[in-house]
């Protein structure tokens, strides 16, 4: 059932507008993409959202190659159905990236085709592999430049995927799309979330001096805390013991908007205002370490198995057609982040901070040329729950200058007007008496915020 999106409760500040959602055409550069994964399955339909994707404001979305549906029978590939996708996300300003995935029962031994399936193994199926993904690489690449190697190998369970499986895997596919594509980014791994395996996984890379060829390591995991991003240093710090090149980025994760048995977050009391939330805290722990972030995703999605299961992950809920019901709160909560955090908008060194509220509060600092324009803030002493009222409290800010202060609650994406008497200049600091709650608020220079009055 539609959740509206739920006011919040108890501010009392005047609202002068919202947050603009600017399409993604609009929006010049960012780091931000969301999932239009398992489209090479059929667990949802790109044309049944792709009027909802040009208004998210994501430039990027992640796709997934799907050897075993472009490749049915041996030799022959049917590209239509990728075709209008990557197509049809280009025209909107959104910009596909593949991975390249899965594995083809059409060739003996040439792996399965879905999540923890095996690797291709046999000469004939690797090399048909080989085949493929130069014809990928060379059909897209005037649209695609970034390329993923699989998808979550550490989760295998057919003892095809060890670490040194996959690092085999990703330098002979890594090999090619540099040759087609001599600029392309390749991204490994796409990690569940075993950090050993990602390590082993550098050594054996760095054994065979071939760290040249990775570009970035993808993660995903899903916490139960929607702010915790330990992983994130976690495989800094590996990737820097290797002598690696490169960084890493977030490859997907995200919030489930109602109970469900399987998946990521299962067994969970979740509702649609809890993922509106958790995305909102999710996407901004990483973004203040500067970790490019791929939100999962665009719509619920329909797995097929004995029976169809859903995963409610979506921004879009669907109908038992996989057709489109409603937007979901999350989805405006996503615009908001996507409109006001585009790659003008930078962290900064947070200034010291001090605050009287009596549970614990995130703060971090955004802006231009290393000032301070934007301060984000929420509670992040537990997961977000469903209730929708703030506390006051005052947040005092060292090296921070305002002149036009506005508050922005990203969830509802309302822009409220800050007056004199909720903030006072201390010396070199600033004193807000602001509201607050377990879901993202932004403090900003009012020509920080794009501003729908």
């Amino acid at each position: 059932m539609a959740q509206e999106i739920r006011p919040t409760i108890g501010v009392d500040l005047e609202a002068i507008g919202q947050v603009r959602a600017l399409a993604a055409n609009e929006i010049e550069s960012s780091s931000w993409s969301i999932g239009g994964e398992t489209l090479d399955r059929d667990y949802a339909v790109f044309a049944n959202y792709a009027d909802h994707l040009g208004p998210l404001g994501a430039k990027g979305i992640r796709l997934q190659g799907g050897w075993a549906k472009t490749e049915t029978s041996q030799g022959v590939y049917e590209w239509q159905w990728l075709d209008d996708i990557v197509d049809g996300a280009s025209a909107l300003g959104v910009k596909p990236w593949i991975q390249l995935s899965y594995g083809n029962p059409a060739y003996p031994g040439g792996g399965d085709y879905g999540l923890g399936g095996g690797l291709p193994t046999s000469p004939d199926a690797l090399a048909a592999w080989d085949r493929w993904v130069e014809a990928i690489v060379d059909r897209y690449g005037d649209r695609v430049d970034q390329w993923e190697v699989w998808n979550e190998p550490d989760l295998n369970h057919t003892d095809t995927a060890g670490a040194a499986d996959y690092a085999a895997l990703f330098i002979r596919t890594a090999r090619i799309v540099r040759r087609v594509q001599p600029d392309a980014g390749v991204y490994a791994l796409a990690l569940a979330d075993d950090v050993d395996y990602a390590r082993a996984f550098f050594d054996e890379v760095a054994a065979r001096e071939q760290l040249h060829l990775i570009d970035a390591v993808t993660f995903h995991s899903y916490p139960d805390n929607p702010d915790s991003t330990e992983i994130v240093d976690q495989l800094r710090r590996h990737i820097a013991e290797v002598g690696g090149d490169f960084d890493v980025r977030q490859g997907e994760t995200g919030a489930t908007s109602g109970y469900q048995d399987y998946f990521a977050l299962q067994g969970r009391h979740m509702t649609e205002t809890i993922q509106a939330k958790w995305n909102l805290r999710r996407m901004l722990a990483h973004h203040a370490k500067s970790v490019p972030f791929n939100l999962f995703t665009m719509a619920d999605l329909h797995y097929q198995w004995q029976k169809v299961e859903m995963n409610y992950k979506g921004l879009l809920a669907t109908n038992a057609d996989k057709s489109i019901a409603y937007r979901k709160p999350a989805y405006r909560a996503a615009q908001s982040v996507f409109s006001v955090f585009d790659d003008r908008l930078k962290p900064v060194a947070l200034p010291s901070y001090k605050s009287t509220s009596l549970r614990s509060l995130n703060v971090d600092a955004y802006g231009q040329d290393g000032k301070a324009s934007v301060i984000a803030y929420w509670f992040f002493d537990a997961p977000p729950d469903d209730t929708t009222g703030v506390t006051y409290a005052d947040l005092r800010l060292e090296g921070v200058a305002f002149d036009t202060p506005v508050l922005v609650d990203l969830r509802t994406g309302i822009v409220y007007g800050v007056p004199e008497q909720s903030w006072r200049r201390e010396d070199a600091a600033v004193v807000f008496h602001l509201p607050m709650y377990d879901s993202p608020m932004l403090l900003a220079e009012r020509d920080a915020i794009p501003v729908l009055e």
